[in-house]
């Protein structure tokens, strides 16, 4: 059984007094043997003064005790299992509480952080990058045609191409990069100490490898491809005009036909 330090404090306590009090019912108990030779060097009045008073202080010790064993430790004991229950509820909250704050930065259906999780990166990458003075990446990338793959095959299929590629993008990224699911069929990633020829080369590996992806489903077999946008932080910009040229560069790729990186 594991004690509670209140508890284990007053267990200390209460031996403690019953060990003084051990030794004041020794000590009377030599008075009273030895009460006629303490006779001849004191009066006898004060040695029965001296007598009552340590049996005074025994019965003190006995009442304190008595006291501290059926009143106070029932009042420490409950105190520590309010105390206990109070720590389980705040554990229990608490993480309840991660719970729902990962929920609500995680897309649902890939299991990649969501648009709120991207902004919030995006900005706090941008202010630690400005202090060390390195460069940032940002890819978005769009599937083509991807609504044709919902009307044609279902939403069910469309889910699981949005699962897939979600599973390339994080296979083909860096443990510190910023794989997020924007909304609908839009991914971005925010890819840090990248300048443009390597983000291009990694934007490049990534549309390959998101085109040679054969989604299976049933009798149906099908292939998708995505359009990426480029930009790498110039330094100065904010988050949104960044994201906004990023942007732009993927409606290039879009108009140039497809399947394309655009920087």
């Amino acid at each position: 059984m594991r004690f509670h330090k209140a508890e284990t404090a007053f267990i200390v306590f209460i031996t403690l007094i019953l060990g003084a009090g051990a030794l004041l019912v020794f000590a009377y108990g030599l008075l009273r043997t030895d009460a006629e030779a303490l006779a001849g060097s004191l009066d006898l009045p004060q040695v029965g003064l001296f007598a009552k008073l340590l049996f005074s202080t025994v019965i003190l010790l006995g009442v304190s005790v008595l006291f501290g064993v059926f009143f106070i430790y029932p009042l420490i004991r409950t105190q520590v299992r309010e105390e206990s229950k109070l720590r389980a509820m705040t554990e229990s909250l608490s993480a309840r509480s991660e719970t729902l704050e990962h929920a609500a930065l995680t897309d649902g259906l890939t299991g990649m952080q969501n648009r709120r999780y991207f902004d919030d990166a995006l900005h706090e990458y941008l202010a630690e990058f400005r202090r060390i003075d390195k460069p940032v990446g940002l890819m978005i990338l769009d599937l083509d045609h991807f609504k044709q793959v919902n009307d044609t095959h279902g939403h069910d299929i469309g889910d699981e191409v949005l699962r897939e590629v979600a599973r390339c993008l994080k296979d083909l990224t860096r443990y510190h990069d910023v794989v997020a699911r924007l909304g609908g069929e839009e991914f971005a990633v925010v890819a840090p100490c990248m300048d443009e020829a390597m983000l291009h080369k990694l934007a490049e590996r990534i549309r390959k490898a998101v085109s040679g992806l054969a989604i299976t489903s049933g009798n149906v077999r099908l292939k998708v491809t995505t359009s990426v946008g480029l930009a790498v932080w110039d330094g100065k910009e904010s988050a949104d005009e960044f994201f906004r040229r990023a942007d732009k560069m993927l409606y290039k790729a879009k108009r140039l036909g497809r399947n394309r990186v655009c920087a």
